[in-house]
């Protein structure tokens, strides 16, 4: 079979080999094994490549968390079935771009007939974390005042749906005029070219000087420390990641004062933690979520599973938005 390779670090245009004639996995104790149909990229997996992540696998491993495909292998007693559409989370070294893995049943989740492959592709990090984070995280309320930053992206775009949906009144910040169309489009009630507008005017005035409820902040550095200006008393600034590059420093006093808690969202430890059942439940209920058409994933562009290379380095460049997608649906392949 055919897939990618990490065989040693470096930019991924440098580090990734496509291998033409690896063995097909066997599948092991409570493990099904699935024809990969699509895979989601994430920056992350540039970093993987470039040997900067926090997980740090031995050469030559396989990038690629979050795919969709169909079970063509299942023990006699396994929940799945030889046929079912599912999306999958496979562990590392063993990732994704493979024309087939087997991973373990508790990472793998059924999907509706009515999903693409690249939708159910891309569903499982960007929407788990923000249903995480809006839900568990910061307890959004219906009628609060939601903050997304980069709505645009992969999570911001999700978090929008999902505050959407869950009745709050959703103000997104987006770079550009494409980007600030692609938010309205997702439903966001307000949005914010922060290249040329001041966010933390435009939400004080739209809150009548109250300040956002929930700030769901992936960028970090600047962009952390002017959400303080903005946030309401007993709101909740949700910390998802540092695009920007930029870890902020947090003034306690500030905390204090305002009144407001910064939380941490770490939904990788929280999936580590947490038991099975609450995995399932969240998945339920994004697949109901879907199936009434509150959420859909936002796929800027899909790419053949030749085309790897050109996809991350478009992700890299950041002139994308929503997910980048691998289609290994190809007959050739």
């Amino acid at each position: 079979m055919q897939g990618w390779l990490v065989k040693e670090l470096g930019d991924p245009s440098e580090a990734l080999s496509l291998e033409k004639d690896l063995d097909t996995p066997k599948i092991g104790d409570n493990e099904v094994l699935i024809k990969v149909e699509a895979i989601a990229l994430n920056f992350f997996d540039i970093l993987l490549c470039q040997g900067k992540y926090q997980q740090k696998p031995p050469l030559p491993f396989t990038i690629g968390s979050e795919l969709s495909g169909t079970v063509i292998e299942a023990a006699e007693e396994s929940k799945y079935k030889v046929g079912q559409r599912v999306l999958a989370q496979p562990n590392l070294p063993n990732g994704g771009l493979v024309e087939y893995i087997s991973i373990k049943e508790n990472k793998v989740f059924p999907i509706p007939d009515s999903m693409s492959w690249e939708e159910a592709a891309s569903m499982f990090v960007t929407y788990h974390t923000s249903y995480y984070a809006l839900h568990n995280r910061a307890n959004l309320k219906s009628g609060e005042v939601l903050l997304v930053h980069a709505g645009a992206g992969g999570v911001g775009s999700s978090a929008i749906q999902l505050g959407k949906a869950a009745g709050a009144f959703v103000i997104a910040t987006a770079g550009g005029a494409d980007k600030v169309k692609v938010c309205k489009e997702l439903g966001a009630d307000i949005v914010i070219d922060y290249l040329n507008e001041d966010f933390v005017k435009i939400v004080k005035d739209a809150t009548n000087g109250k300040g956002a409820d929930v700030i769901y902040d992936p960028v970090g550095g600047e962009v952390f420390d002017r959400s303080r200006k903005c946030i309401a008393f007993d709101g909740r600034i949700l910390v998802i990641g540092f695009a920007s590059g930029t870890i902020p420093e947090v003034a306690i006093n500030h905390i204090l004062i305002k009144g407001y808690s910064v939380v941490g969202v770490h939904w990788g430890y929280f999936m580590q933690l947490t038991d099975q059942a609450t995995i399932n439940k969240e998945h339920d209920a994004l697949m109901k979520l879907y199936n009434e058409g509150k959420i859909k994933p936002l796929i800027y562009k899909t790419f053949q599973f030749d085309q790897v290379k050109e996809a991350l380095e478009l992700l890299g460049n950041r002139q994308s938005w929503g997910k980048l997608v691998v289609s290994n649906t190809n007959p050739n392949h």
